[in-house]
């Protein structure tokens, strides 16, 4: 039986949550700067998570999607497709409307951060209690599915666990 969280005690258990979140950030950054691809800064990483989400969604989905202003998508969207990472496309359905969609090169560049992140992950994890790693992977479930529901609007996915979120 899942054991119930007074609400007095939602703020610490929050407060816990962003430690845990502050601790991955490091574990993940020890090697994010040697990645084969090249460094990414978080903001590209999670611009790429979102595009990926979001295969073919204009700007504003991205925006919508980063929490970040027009300008600020468009100039980050601009070192993605220099350095081969994102492709803009014309939109078959408005001329006015641009499509973002992840290269090859893209792809292969989430691929092997996401790869980096589970072995440090794995790593942490090997120092766990069965008991203890079974009560964080239900949990872990739990999380996820109500991260699900703060899906961007506006925007279609077939996943109903956005990836985006798994990976913010």
């Amino acid at each position: 039986m899942p054991h119930i969280v007074p609400p007095h005690r939602h703020e610490q258990v929050a407060h816990d949550a962003s430690a845990v979140s502050e601790l991955l950030e490091v574990l993940w950054g020890r090697g994010q700067e040697a990645a084969p691809s090249g460094p990414l800064s978080p903001s590209q990483v999670r611009a790429l998570f979102a595009i990926e989400q979001y295969e073919g969604a204009n700007l504003r989905t991205l925006g919508d999607a980063l929490g970040s202003r027009p300008s600020s998508v468009s100039r980050l969207c601009d070192r993605l497709e220099a350095v081969g990472l994102v492709d803009r496309q014309t939109s078959p359905t408005s001329r006015r409307e641009v499509e973002l969609r992840l290269t090859r090169r893209g792809h292969a560049a989430l691929a092997e951060f996401r790869d980096f992140r589970a072995r440090e992950v794995k790593a942490v994890l090997g120092r766990m209690a069965p008991d203890e790693l079974a009560a964080l992977a239900e949990g872990l479930t739990a999380f996820r599915r109500a991260a699900a529901g703060a899906a961007v609007p506006g925007a279609t996915t077939a996943d109903p666990a956005p990836r985006a979120a798994d990976s913010a």
